[in-house]
């Protein structure tokens, strides 16, 4: 068995490390499963990327696509084009994608178009924003994959919605009912007898859009294209647990004198917060002056940076203006997640750190009007406040006040979902 991974940016690369691992450990177990790393260059700075590789111990890709910059629609293309000539050299059993960043729909895409299996890693999540490209990413490769891992019960649901069947110990679920969107009603699917054909349930392997029953032996190529679910848990958080201890004290934090639960990390990299200048520096303010006077700890973002600069000026207009702000280079993962496990507050637009901060207690405020991990808010860490910046000085009182939630980990968040992944992926055969 050949599994073709799909790496494009800095939000796969956690994702992938785990399972290359798990493909490495079935195949010394006397398996035959192979890997093939496949890297879309859609990341193409050292500190977004190659660095990831190193720390993480990612062996370098089989293939670079080379396909970094240019606009959505030019990089989509460019992926596309560059993957389509690669996957035609080197056929696979299965191309797995992680993730929701634009090489995971692209090359989606792609291998459906091939007619080659897709699996989709960290499927299912929905924050229901269109305006967000990774919403669209998401809702693409979901539509399109054959197999799906989750993360929680949410993205279950959000998929058996879609139509999916959902795998539980063994024993298929199928879709309860599709949505009507113009009557807001949900229609419920036949699961029993049909009355009006008088097909028996137990001879219906799922519906049609429109709850019309499909026989298994009549349509075989129906069948085929059934998606499958399976809750496994979050290989982001694999890699989370399987480095903690490796977790290293970036240069900054003596230089700086930072003191445990003393300061404040903050990204930010949305367009929704950082392409509308007065909005940014509205953001800016409010969290510069309700930090009581904390450090606060920026990584800028490359697309954050060119805006960032417009309004204040250089970095020394900056430490005259906010002295408490201080502005350092993107970090690699293990820097990154030691000033995060140490920190006050994190205060972020991303939704993998919700996740981190989750499994790692620390409070997190996210400024974004919804998420695709409300398991963060309703179960961890995480407070989901919107990008209104009046909302930033109620959320930080709260927390100074010691009136933040004290949060839990979510089911299956124990780092061991990649090897469940392979161990199903593996099962399969692809002869179902």
């Amino acid at each position: 068995m050949l599994i073709t991974l799909i790496a494009g940016a800095r939000p796969n690369f956690m994702k992938i490390a785990p399972l290359i691992k798990a493909i490495q450990k079935a195949h010394s177990e006397g398996k035959d499963i192979h890997y093939r790393l496949v890297h879309t260059g859609q990341h193409y700075d050292k500190n977004m990327s190659d660095t990831f590789f190193e720390e993480l111990g990612i062996p370098m890709p089989d293939i670079n696509l080379g396909c970094g910059g240019g606009t959505q629609a030019e990089q989509t293309a460019n992926i596309m084009v560059a993957f389509e000539r690669d996957l035609m050299a080197n056929p696979t059993d299965l191309v797995l994608v992680v993730g929701d960043v634009t090489s995971t729909m692209a090359c989606s895409i792609v291998a459906k178009k091939l007619n080659t299996r897709v699996c989709h890693v960290e499927a299912g999540i929905r924050s229901w924003d269109l305006s967000m490209p990774e919403e669209i990413n998401r809702m693409v490769t979901d539509s399109l994959a054959d197999y799906m891992f989750t993360t929680s019960e949410v993205a279950n649901k959000n998929l058996i919605l879609q139509g999916a069947s959902f795998e539980v110990k063994g024993e298929r679920l199928e879709a309860k009912g599709t949505m009507d969107e113009a009557k807001g009603e949900r229609l419920e699917a036949k699961g029993t007898e049909n009355s009006e054909t008088d097909i028996p349930a137990s001879r219906l392997i799922a519906s049609s859009p429109y709850n019309l029953p499909v026989l298994e032996e009549e349509q075989y190529a129906f069948k085929r294209n059934v998606q499958r679910v399976w809750w496994v848990g979050n290989v982001m958080i694999d890699t989370l647990l399987a480095n903690r201890a490796r977790f290293t004290k970036p240069a900054i934090y003596d230089e700086l004198c930072l003191q445990e639960k003393n300061y404040v990390v903050m990204t930010m990299h949305r367009p929704a917060n950082v392409d509308e200048e007065q909005h940014l520096k509205a953001l800016m303010e409010q969290i510069i002056t309700n930090v009581h006077g904390l450090p606060i700890i920026f990584p800028i973002h490359p697309r954050t940076a060119k805006i960032f600069y417009n309004l204040w000026g250089d970095e020394e207009q900056l430490r005259v203006l906010f002295p408490n702000l201080h502005i350092v280079d993107p970090m690699g993962y293990l820097a990154f997640n030691y000033l995060v496990e140490h920190a006050k507050v994190v205060v972020t637009d991303s939704g993998g750190i919700t996740e981190e901060t989750t499994v790692m207690g620390v409070p997190c405020i996210t400024l974004r009007d919804n998420t695709e991990r409300p398991e963060t808010c309703t179960i961890g860490t995480n407070r989901l406040i919107g990008t209104n910046p009046d909302a930033i000085k109620p959320a930080l009182d709260a927390l100074f006040a010691g009136q933040w939630q004290q949060g839990a980990i979510p089911p299956l968040w124990d780092g061991h979902t990649a090897e469940r992944i392979v161990e199903i992926l593996y099962s399969l055969k692809f002869k179902d």
